[in-house]
């Protein structure tokens, strides 16, 4: 009993020292990090001044550094003897968004678009947390080096605003010239969650995503003698309000699934029925049963949805499926409880937030990194709202503004510092000796 005593009172002596070195680390190292980043951002495959303020910081934390990868990606590599390798990502680039959070060190930024068009930019997603507490993270397995064993590997990645960035790495030959990992982690922060708290999904925390294109074709003719044509607007039109049966009849009622019509466009004039109209469709889904039902009744909706309307074969709908689809982000389920476990006997019950329902089907590239060849992952999130806030939208204030608005703001210091705490908790138990 005295030796399991002993043992307790290391470990709790061990983490609370880890808590006080992440909040030195803060006000000397990241907290002037962190509002560089958040006052910098940089748009999509555009981010070279923060990979390579990232790179700087990562080569003074004691790690080999290799920019360029994928474009404007990073990877940091420490090496510590015998034992796996374990990569954390963090992800860099900023939106094309004016900042109106009030701020006193918002974002004033201006950057020309890949189409030349000068944009406000925006860390609105809460990137610069992300790679602000990669940096904690870095100094502090570089300064625990004695409590692990292995390779720990850094990504500093682009582009995951246009979920481009990982698929870019990855073309880019990532695990051939610096190792598979042999489990691979990331985090991103969430303002609907309160500031510091932890959510770790045991399944699928962001779906996949396909992006489809519908030209429906007509025969075009003057508006006044619609009798003598094929109306497009109207075959699109009902290809548009069948597509929704698809969901809620076809798809089980408990399935993740969503099939929005964003774009829908056609004709020049008022007066004139068109000969097409073009339809972009964003498919969402969460396991490949799923998506495979979608694309094939989105296909059958269209064709036969023309057929009714007396189209030729020859004039029906052309179906594509365009860019590159994203599979949905698959938490492995026993690496998931295993962590959880991990950070519940380090940091309490008290460390998680509430889990909540679900109300959306976002998706994340970080699937790219980890779907084929498989790789063991979890993707936890860490809250950056203060409780406070939660209160007063309660109580008729404020709404807590969400990610991707004008108005986003986290609360840096306990996400970071959350962010920090929780990846070097699981990397110390995945490098374990």
């Amino acid at each position: 009993m005295a030796i399991m005593g002993a043992f307790a009172q290391s470990a709790n002596a061990a983490d609370s020292e880890l808590k006080t070195a992440i909040a030195k680390n803060y006000q000397s190292q990241l907290k002037p990090l962190f509002e560089y980043f958040h006052q910098n951002p940089e748009l999509s495959f555009m981010e070279t001044n923060t990979a390579a303020r990232l790179a700087k910081e990562l080569r003074a934390a004691g790690f080999e550094v290799t920019e360029g990868v994928g474009k404007t990606g990073v990877v940091a590599i420490l090496k510590n003897g015998p034992g796996p390798l374990v990569m954390l990502r963090a992800d860099m680039d900023g939106l094309p968004l004016e900042e109106k959070s009030g701020l006193p060190y918002a974002s004033k930024v201006q950057q020309k678009d890949p189409d030349g068009k000068l944009q406000h930019v925006m860390h609105a997603c809460g990137h610069d947390v992300h790679i602000t507490s990669l940096v904690g993270t870095a100094v502090q397995m570089a300064a625990r080096k004695q409590q692990w064993s292995g390779t720990l590997m850094l990504i500093g990645q682009p582009a995951e605003e246009r979920v481009g960035g990982a698929a870019a790495m990855m073309k880019d030959q990532i695990w051939k010239r610096f190792g598979k990992p042999k489990y691979a982690l990331a985090f991103h922060v969430d303002s609907g969650s309160e500031a510091g708290k932890i959510v770790a999904e045991e399944g699928s925390p962001y779906s996949g995503v396909d992006t489809v294109e519908i030209t429906v074709h007509g025969i075009g003719t003057h508006g006044a003698y619609p009798h003598l044509g094929k109306d497009p607007v109207v075959i699109g039109s009902q290809i548009v309000l069948a597509l929704q049966t698809i969901v809620t009849r076809e798809v089980a009622p408990r399935e993740p699934a969503v099939i929005t019509v964003g774009s829908f466009h056609s004709g020049t004039k008022s007066n004139i029925i068109s000969d097409q109209a073009k339809l972009q469709l964003s498919v969402r889904s969460e396991s490949k049963e799923t998506r495979a039902l979608l694309l094939s009744a989105i296909k059958r909706v269209a064709l036969n949805t023309a057929r009714a309307a007396g189209l030729p074969e020859n004039l029906l709908p052309e179906v594509v499926e365009v860019d590159t689809p994203t599979p949905p982000t698959l938490n492995d389920i026993p690496l998931t409880q295993h962590l959880k476990k991990v950070w519940t006997e380090k940091l309490g019950k008290d460390a998680f937030a509430t889990p909540k329902m679900r109300d959306g089907m976002g998706a994340e590239d970080f699937p790219f990194f980890v779907s084929e060849p498989y790789i063991p992952s979890v993707y936890f999130s860490i809250g950056g709202t203060p409780k406070e806030d939660f209160e007063r939208e309660s109580k008729g204030g404020p709404a807590v503004p969400g990610h991707h608005s004008p108005l986003f703001k986290i609360t840096p210091e306990p996400a970071v510092r959350a962010g920090v705490e929780a990846s070097v908790i699981a990397l110390l138990d995945l490098l374990k000796k």
